[in-house]
């Protein structure tokens, strides 16, 4: 038997869903697990006890777990994640290049062989930093997406560095390849993106959610073998699948995308979306500090069924 107790604030991501779900991802534990501290009394939301699973949750929310005994999880076995380079690390920060089909840190269906725990073994001062059960994770990427990240290797840089990403004042720039022409060669998507009101699992855009701006300009069209664009985007604020869900959303579905996209032509096998450049402030020193990461071979095949050469891409 093993205690679970502990505080935990809710991060923007989570805001909106039911509190058994919010927990399992925060904890690593399973639903049936997280439901039964619900059900016993023992999950406080802002100070009030949680009353039923489906209560939602809020970002900001602190959320409290009291003494309650569960069996031990039963650790999973070890699974080795894709190998990846490391852009840059300091006594602060480390800054990755992440592959597709990686998960960033830790979550339902996803407790071990994520990008966090490779980078704890590596970086065990991370261990503590940030949210609990996403050591050192300051910003995500989903699974499919590959490209640059940065993590904070002590709970000063995490604070500086959210607040950055708060203030928006982190540039974070994309190459994505989607389905279909754009209607002009540059734009701003505004529209809110919330949870998908008939399906909890997917994001939406919705009167109901978050404000979210996502900025684009056309690198390149093409007809051949698809009618397709290569877009750089740039990402004013940072929901979730926010650039997927934004250009789905005018048409412009990301090719590999199955979620919100189309079926894939090409076999590609993921979304071919890539974090190509970031750009912050050192938490420490207040320095500038730019990462590209070059895209990856599956992203560069794709293009070259299209006759680009991804060296061209302008990634500012």
């Amino acid at each position: 038997m093993s205690d679970l107790p502990g505080h935990f604030e809710i991060p923007e991501s989570l805001s909106g869903e039911r509190i058994d779900r919010a927990l399992s991802l925060l904890t690593g534990r399973s639903r049936s697990d997280t439901a039964k501290m619900v059900a016993q009394g023992c999950v406080l939301v802002d100070g009030q006890i949680a009353r039923a699973g489906s209560v939602r949750v809020a970002a900001g929310s602190t959320v409290e777990v009291t003494d309650m005994q569960l069996p031990a999880a039963v650790p999973e076995q070890r699974r080795e994640i894709a190998p990846f380079d490391v852009l840059h690390a300091d006594g602060e920060i480390v800054v990755v290049d992440k592959p597709s089909g990686v998960v960033t840190h830790p979550g339902s269906g996803h407790s071990a062989g994520t990008l966090a725990d490779a980078l704890v073994e590596q970086y065990p001062d991370m261990a503590g930093v940030g949210q609990p059960g996403r050591p050192g994770i300051v910003h995500r990427l989903d699974r499919g997406t590959s490209g640059v990240l940065v993590c904070a290797r002590s709970s000063r840089a995490y604070d500086a560095l959210v607040e950055q990403l708060t203030m928006r004042q982190v540039r974070r720039t994309y190459a994505a390849l989607a389905r279909g022409h754009p209607s002009s060669p540059t734009g701003t998507i505004d529209a809110p993106i919330g949870r998908d009101r008939e399906n909890r699992t997917l994001m939406a855009v919705t009167s109901e959610g978050r404000d979210a701006r996502t900025h684009y300009s056309v690198v390149e069209t093409y007809v051949h073998p698809a009618e397709a664009s290569l877009l750089r985007c740039r990402l004013e604020t940072g929901r979730t699948h926010q650039i997927r869900v934004h250009l789905a959303s005018i048409g412009l579905p990301l090719l590999g995308d199955l979620t919100y996209g189309v079926p894939d032509p090409f076999g590609i096998g993921r979304p071919l979306l890539h974090a190509v450049r970031l750009t912050f402030r050192h938490p420490d020193t207040g320095a500038d500090m730019s990462f590209e990461a070059p895209m990856p071979e599956d992203f560069v095949e794709a293009l070259a069924r299209f006759g680009t050469d991804p060296s061209a891409f302008p990634t500012e």
